[in-house]
């Protein structure tokens, strides 16, 4: 007996948007933040279709593990089976939507939906209802849990897709693979772990919003004086126009401010990090150990990447920020302090530090926060109509590898999530 009609009614399809008029080369529309046409079909053509992060092998270290997360607006549970794999879930019973799971995180081998008792497996499996004379000549093999249409992970970080088809992981991924794999070599077992528990802030703002200005390094200079000033850290002039530092495009959304020669030019080892190598005997004794010390000063002097991976993983040096769109005009961000396994002396202080910059006292998310609420008030208005990126076109240029860069307060990120976007919404 099938569970469900073989055919779904017809749906009314609106008169396709032309986002090659709303997307140029150095100009967006300001529609594009606030249309809520445009909204519904950003759900399809991106957050339904591409790899979305999801989160951290480590956060479900054991059998039975489960903790939520979401794809774009859809609540998703990510569980490890008995088995060792990873799973990724609707949150919706199919008997009548209900959430069958409503707490952030636990242990447990089963779900009941607490309308009607149905029960499910930790990997979506059907594993009973209540009164089941009712159901007989039901298939329950047909009536599980909905499961996320591809599952993948790389170095740890665990990635869904809502289509059946598409690029693998690897190829979305493509030359952000290198960071990940930098950020893993500061570990000196080579992993990372999201162990820290995670800080939510929502704002009014549109996703993209957040997404371009994860790598825009023209904006730190002025919105963030105040704490650069304070806390004489040195970051400042990691933005300034004399800056050696590079805004990169990799491609497929995925962008970078790769501050490698300005620390190179120092020559500190966790100079990055705004402290010195005496001060983490045991972590850097670890690492000489793990890489050697000619490689271990190299990462140490180099630190950790600062790349926005599209649509929604940031990646900021100490920090990781996971970017939600729960409608047009609202985004929840949530961020957590990184922790390198094998590290605890350093773990300690990614911890103090991010409590410091992004908790709920902290300036540097603050000051981001209020930029853009207000650019969403702004961009409401229709004169002028269009956005100016074209910071830096004069000057763009590929490096040895053929990817686009640009000074780092350039506006190629910008421009090089734009033209992924563009291409995305346009595939059929």
């Amino acid at each position: 007996m099938n569970a469900c009609p073989t055919e779904a009614p017809p749906v009314p399809v609106s008169a396709p948007i032309a986002f090659h008029k709303l997307v140029k080369d150095s100009h967006v529309h300001g529609s594009l933040y606030t249309d809520p046409a445009i909204w519904n079909a950003e759900l399809r053509q991106i957050w339904g279709r591409t790899w979305v992060y999801v989160g951290h092998e480590s956060e479900v270290p054991n059998a039975n593990d489960y903790v939520m997360k979401s794809i774009g607006p859809e609540p998703v549970i990510m569980t490890r089976g008995r088995d060792g794999r990873v799973h990724l879930l609707h949150n919706r019973c199919p008997h009548r939507g209900n959430r069958v799971c409503m707490t952030e995180q636990g242990n447990a081998r089963s779900f009941t939906c607490p309308y009607h008792g149905w029960t499910f497996a930790n990997d979506g499996a059907l594993k009973g209802w209540p009164f089941p004379s009712g159901y007989e000549g039901v298939d329950r093999s047909e009536l599980g849990l909905g499961r996320v249409a591809r599952v993948d992970s790389y170095r740890g970080f665990v990635f869904g897709s809502l289509a059946a088809e598409g690029p693998s992981l690897q190829e979305h991924l493509g030359a952000a693979m290198r960071s990940i794999d930098a950020l893993c070599e500061t570990s000196p077992e080579g992993e990372v772990e999201i162990t820290a528990g995670f800080l939510k802030h929502k704002v009014r703002a549109n996703w993209k919003f957040l997404v371009e200005n994860e790598t825009d390094g023209y904006h730190p200079s002025f919105v963030h004086a105040s704490i650069f000033e304070v806390a004489q850290s040195g970051i400042g002039s990691l933005y300034s126009a004399e800056s050696t530092a590079v805004s990169r495009d990799f491609g497929n959304g995925h962008t970078e401010n790769d501050l490698r020669p300005e620390f190179r030019k120092r020559d500190q080892p966790l100079s990055w990090f705004g402290t010195t190598a005496d001060k983490l005997p045991e972590y850097v004794a670890k690492m000489n150990a793990a890489y050697g010390e000619e490689k271990a000063r190299r990462i140490l002097i180099d630190g950790t990447p600062h790349i926005m991976i599209f649509p929604n993983l940031f990646i900021a040096e100490i920090q990781i920020f996971v970017i939600q769109p729960v409608a047009v005009d609202e985004t929840i961000q949530h961020v957590t302090a990184l922790q390198f396994k094998g590290a605890p002396d350093l773990n300690r202080r990614l911890r103090q530090q991010t409590m410091g910059s992004v908790g709920p006292a902290g300036f540097l998310l603050a000051d981001d926060a209020e930029m853009y609420e207000r650019t969403q008030m702004g961009v409401q208005m229709r004169n002028p109509e269009w956005l100016f990126l074209g910071r830096g076109k004069h000057r763009e240029r590929r490096d040895e590898d053929g990817f686009l860069i640009g000074d780092n307060t350039d506006e190629v990120p910008s421009r090089g999530i734009w033209r992924h976007y563009r291409a995305l919404m346009e595939a059929a």
